[in-house]
């Protein structure tokens, strides 16, 4: 699927911020999906990649795979590396350790016969056992040299290295070659409870020795590879990359001859699919249901009665123009001769692409990712802890999930975690610790807050959702920070700045009203937790803060609420959405967010902006109140989620330095647990202190995770072991096409 406003500059995490994107209210797709209740026992929704044995798959043959873009470089490790990137990685480059269908490392027997840390005292040992029969594409053997280089080049140490990141690699100490060749010691300065996030992929040495050869030697072309597949081109003008299988891989060889990576964009994927010009395309909702109805015309037989114009008529056409235009007579007939004309040629055409597209079959699972509702907590409104809460009980998490995910047969649960997804070992559902959708809650939080019926007195009722902002493009009184990430001088950043009461971090995954920032200014008081709507068998994760004082008046009704406002001042954000291609089901989410908070008094401004500026221009400058994205999933959230949560801190200027973490609210425990669990060693122990550090993510409310993304994807017939990969990494060598299958 696209992904409007990726950014791929200063990205240091593994995956970059995504846009949820496609229409997914198709109906037609519904089928199948599991059931499973959120939990410690929760399951990832399993991938569907039409399995079969490799004595099932034909030797031969060119498979077509649609990607967003061109990939700017072939380096991952560099700043604007980008899905393209890591897929030519993924099927030409090492990759030590992979995620299985749950999301869980394991060990690539292709490259490494063993992997473990030795030691643990007095520092961290881990010995890597290479594959004997392990070697680059120039012949030279994969050993100890390659990862000397790689972790010269991304330790930080020389600026020469443009590196995106070097979580990880910062930690070791040295390396060394262990009794024979085979052999390579790795030994930390710290503890890194991490390390097998670090060689994946591992690139040769001629890559990664110089600034040059890092820099610019790996953008369109690799010195070696390594993997089943190896690059033969990449061509810019076709926006083609073509992977060619590798005389010199060691394991089961590719069972295609080549892999072409073609860059279609999402607009254009229906039209390149039906003219036969790709085998796989992620895709979105209307695109699988045009494929899943094609599947149906090519079964019964019978004329199309859906498409252009299949509920409009001509003499339909007709009287629309003619009350349009208030023509009768000549100029009406010519109309409806005109309307029947261009139905007939859409319909031709329709018809035409729905006959190729049932040479296809959408393969569905839920995608690696996570789309959330965001709040600005820098300033105004949304610095109160309990006005983000107040937001976040607004929200019917569950039927939002319902609305994206349930019409397309996929699990319909909200993740209960913003570090893991349900399946994973680092997953909990901590959701507790803000509280389930409750208006009545919310508008007691708004209360305490002092967020009332009559505080807006003297400026009407507030700005309504949906309505225009000012001539510059936001509402009055919004408080926000400029452009520059820099914070009005009439609203600082309290929230994001403030020192926890608490230093030390307490061994319980409850956070306490330490945890909270010093700007909320919310009681701390008795919890009533009676009437709070809270799901049940969460109150262990109940928090002092996270729940109005008990006695706090709230509005029974739970209709659209009055606005509320304060000393004058409405209660009004700024909701900022992306348009164009691809932003219809954001679109659709913000829509029903914004019914939801009008029903407590929270009125918002919708602020539609272009897709290509979303991400860079608004949510890392901070120019938004309100606005979703979606982060994707990982193995190793103590190293890649912590610049998404770790508290902002201020910069000489005043402005924020934020990171990752758009929402900039973050607190001294979460980082503290973060590098605690960073450097612990004990499996257990470590998967124990990231659910507290998200126990304490959701007790900030800066984030609201509201439903796993879909992944959809649309694949030839006979195509086998490729399709929606969910969690696992495609095993490349055995795509390929059924020795049944009719070959085109």
């Amino acid at each position: 699927m696209s992904h409007v406003g990726v950014p791929h500059g200063g990205a240091k995490r593994r995956s970059v911020a995504l846009l949820a994107t496609g229409v997914l209210a198709l109906p037609v797709l519904a089928g199948c999906g599991s059931s499973d209740e959120h939990g410690s026992g929760a399951k990832a929704a399993a991938p569907d990649i039409a399995t079969a044995s490799r004595a099932r798959v034909a030797d031969g043959g060119t498979l077509r795979w649609a990607v967003d873009a061109m990939p700017a470089t072939l380096n991952t490790f560099q700043a604007d590396a980008d899905a393209s990137t890591s897929r030519v990685a993924g099927a030409v480059l090492p990759s030590l350790f992979t995620l299985d269908r749950s999301g869980r490392p394991q060990l690539n027997g292709d490259y490494l016969e063993s992997a473990k840390v030795i030691k643990q005292e007095p520092k961290q040992v881990v010995r890597y056992r290479i594959n004997q029969k392990a070697v680059w594409s120039n012949g030279r053997e994969i050993g100890a040299p390659d990862f000397v280089a790689q972790w010269r080049a991304l330790s930080g140490r020389d600026s020469g290295f443009w590196t995106a990141r070097n979580a990880g690699y910062d930690r070791i100490e040295k390396i060394e070659k262990g009794k024979d060749d085979l052999e390579v010691e790795v030994t930390f300065n710290k503890p890194y409870a991490d390390w097998r996030s670090l060689f994946t992929p591992l690139y040769p040495k001629e890559v990664m020795s110089t600034p040059d050869t890092f820099n610019d030697g790996a953008r369109k072309t690799l010195a070696a590879t390594a993997g089943p597949f190896g690059v033969k081109r990449v061509d810019t003008g076709a926006k083609q990359v073509t992977l060619v299988r590798n005389p010199h891989w060691w394991g089961q060889p590719a069972k295609l001859d080549s892999l072409v990576l073609t860059a279609v964009p999402a607009e254009e994927r229906t039209a390149a699919l039906a003219a036969g010009s790709l085998d796989l395309a992620d895709i979105g909702g209307p695109d699988a249901g045009r494929i899943t109805l094609a599947d149906k015309d090519g079964n019964n037989g019978q004329p199309l009665t859906h498409g252009p114009g299949s509920e409009v008529q001509p003499a339909d056409a007709l009287l629309n123009w003619a009350a349009a235009h208030g023509a009768d007579g000549p100029e009406a007939e010519e109309a409806a001769s005109r309307a029947a004309e261009q139905t007939r040629k859409d319909r031709q055409e329709y018809a035409r692409q729905q006959a190729a597209l049932h040479g296809y079959v959408v393969r569905k699972s839920l995608e690696p990712a996570f789309t959330q509702l965001a709040m600005n907590g820098s300033s105004g409104p949304l610095a109160d802890e309990r006005v983000r809460r107040a937001v976040a009980r607004a929200l019917d998490r569950k039927e939002i999930a319902s609305d994206v995910l349930k019409p397309l047969g996929l699990p319909a649960l909200p993740p209960g975690s913003h570090l893991a997804l349900a399946g994973q070992e680092d997953y909990a559902d901590n959701s507790g610790a803000v509280g389930g959708h409750d208006p009545r809650q919310a508008q007691a939080l708004l209360a305490d807050a002092g967020w009332t019926a009559g505080g807006a007195r003297g400026t009407g009722q507030g700005t309504k959702a949906g309505s225009k902002p000012d001539a510059s493009g936001t509402p009055a009184e919004s408080g926000r920070p400029d452009a520059s990430g820099k914070p009005q001088e009439s609203a600082k950043p309290e929230a994001s700045t403030q020192s926890d009461a608490s230093s030390k971090p307490d061994a319980s995954s409850k956070p306490d009203a330490s945890a909270r920032p010093e700007a909320s200014k919310s009681s701390a008081g008795s919890l009533d937790d009676s009437k709070s709507g809270a799901a049940s068998g969460d109150e262990k994760h109940q928090v002092a803060g996270a729940y109005a004082p008990k006695g706090t008046a709230a509005p029974a009704a739970a209709a659209p609420a009055a606005a509320l406002g304060k000393n004058g001042k409405p209660l009004t954000l700024r909701f900022v959405l992306p348009s164009g291609p691809g932003s219809e089901v954001i679109n659709s989410v913000g829509t029903k967010i914004t019914q939801e908070l009008d029903a407590v008094g929270i009125r918002t401004v919708v602020t539609k902006v272009d897709s290509a500026g979303y991400f860079k221009d608004h949510i890392a400058s901070g120019d938004y109140d309100l606005a979703i994205y979606s982060w994707p999933a990982t193995a190793y959230p103590a190293t890649d989620a912590r610049p998404i949560y770790a508290k902002p801190g201020v910069a000489s200027d005043g402005s924020l330095l934020v990171d990752q973490n758009y929402t900039r609210v973050g607190t001294e425990r979460i980082d503290q647990l973060f590098d605690r669990a960073s450097g612990e060693l004990n499996e257990k122990s470590a998967r124990d202190l990231v659910k507290q550090a998200d126990a304490h993510i959701w007790a900030t409310a800066g984030s609201i995770p509201l439903y796993q993304r879909p992944e959809l994807v649309a694949a030839k017939r006979g195509v086998a072991n490729a399709g929606a990969f969910g969690f696992a990494a495609p095993v490349y060598q055995d795509i390929g096409f059924l020795k049944s299958a009719k070959r085109s």
